[in-house]
């Protein structure tokens, strides 16, 4: 049984099913530098053997997904819920359009703009704008690389109040090996604190961690009956638990952070991702346009501002109170757009289907597999 040929982009080109392509990205908004990549988006149709078999492949990319093209039906599905990828094709700048088959000129953005942009637009640039606020929380305030431990999060009783544990051990000279640590009933997260005289330790208490580098908890002794605890000790478990997240999460994203990025924000001083917050206005702009205008304008006339944040010209809190205010007046403008709620899913089906057999009894060699 032969081999089903490898559906990838090269063969896209060579058996001529790719109905559109374009450049997108920064070179499509007009906000790209002389170092920008360049990115490709586009839209093929499936061989119509290939269509009606059991592998429909909705889209295509190559290795660095920075050229991606989606299958008609697949695009089609993304044009009805208003993903702004999608749109942004339809609405490819003319110097950016690479190809354009004579029948992909029947879709045209206007005819699938909608209310649901609020959502598709906006929301997403709200996320980013959170992603902004947690950028700059873990810019200016670096978790050390070595861990606390818990007796970071420990407090011992003294008189009405309460000190570290470590300030605790160095003022009365025991040392933590000789003491021993018992739960006190009824009270969470408070243990009666023994200490044996002999820093032989021959009343076997156990200290109060068994390894402090990697115990995650108190460690808990046998204590002879009659004995008298020395003091009380406190560990601030939600203190300790909260901080274990957080340093988790901050070097878990100084491994994953783009380090040309990163050095770009540390750059400009202003501790904020430039080009994510570039996307922030981009977003929210353009939907500001789409609600009050039914226009979708990919190649922003907004150019220099945008280009402004990118260079890092702008405070932190002055873009993300901007960004803000600009939400708001997102979510009015679309409480009152003309757009339809959504767009018409009869319409594009039927589209779709005329598309798709237009293309296949046009093109020769359509059917193969």
């Amino acid at each position: 049984m032969p081999l089903l040929p490898v559906m990838d982009i090269t063969y896209l080109r060579e058996h001529q099913l790719i109905i559109f392509e374009a450049v997108s990205g920064s070179r499509a908004y007009g906000t790209d530098l002389p170092h920008s990549d360049t990115d490709l988006k586009g839209v093929f149709i499936l061989p119509e053997r290939d269509f009606y078999g059991l592998d429909y492949v909705p889209q295509v990319a190559n290795a660095s997904n920075d050229e991606v093209f989606y299958e008609l039906r697949r695009f089609v599905e993304l044009l009805l819920k208003n993903n702004p990828t999608a749109l942004e094709i339809l609405g490819s700048p003319p110097d950016c359009i690479r190809y354009q088959h004579p029948l992909f000129a029947a879709f045209r953005p206007e005819n699938f703009l909608s209310r649901l942009c609020r959502q598709t637009f906006a929301e997403y640039a709200v996320a980013q704008i959170r992603k902004a606020k947690g950028l700059n929380k873990k810019i200016n305030n670096p978790e050390p690389p070595a861990r606390k431990s818990v007796l970071d999060f420990c407090y011992v009783t003294v008189g009405a109040g309460a000190v570290p544990v470590d300030k605790w051990l160095e003022r009365t000279g025991v040392g933590a090996a000789q003491c021993g640590l018992a739960n006190v009933p009824h009270l969470t997260d408070l243990y009666a604190l023994f200490v044996d005289p002999d820093p032989a330790g021959p009343l076997g208490y156990r200290g109060l961690l068994r390894d402090e580098a990697t115990s995650n908890d108190v460690q808990l002794s046998a204590v002879p009956k009659g004995e008298v605890p020395a003091a009380y000790l406190s560990f601030n478990r939600n203190g300790y638990s909260t901080y274990c997240r957080v340093y988790k999460e901050y070097w878990d994203w100084v491994a994953r952070r783009n380090v040309e990025r990163y050095e770009n924000t540390v750059q400009h001083g202003k501790n904020y991702d430039a080009k994510n917050m570039l996307h922030v206005f981009r977003l929210l702009r353009t939907a500001l346009e789409i609600a009050t205008t039914g226009q979708l304008h990919v190649r922003r006339p907004d150019r220099e501002f945008l280009l402004q944040i990118r260079r890092g010209t702008f405070e932190y809190d002055y873009l993300v109170a901007e960004a803000e205010a600009l939400v708001e007046q997102v979510d009015a403008a679309f409480a009152t757009s003309p757009l339809p709620d959504a767009p018409n899913p009869a319409a594009a089906t039927e589209l779709l289907r005329r598309v798709r057999k237009q293309f296949y009894a046009s093109a020769p060699g359509s059917s193969m597999g």
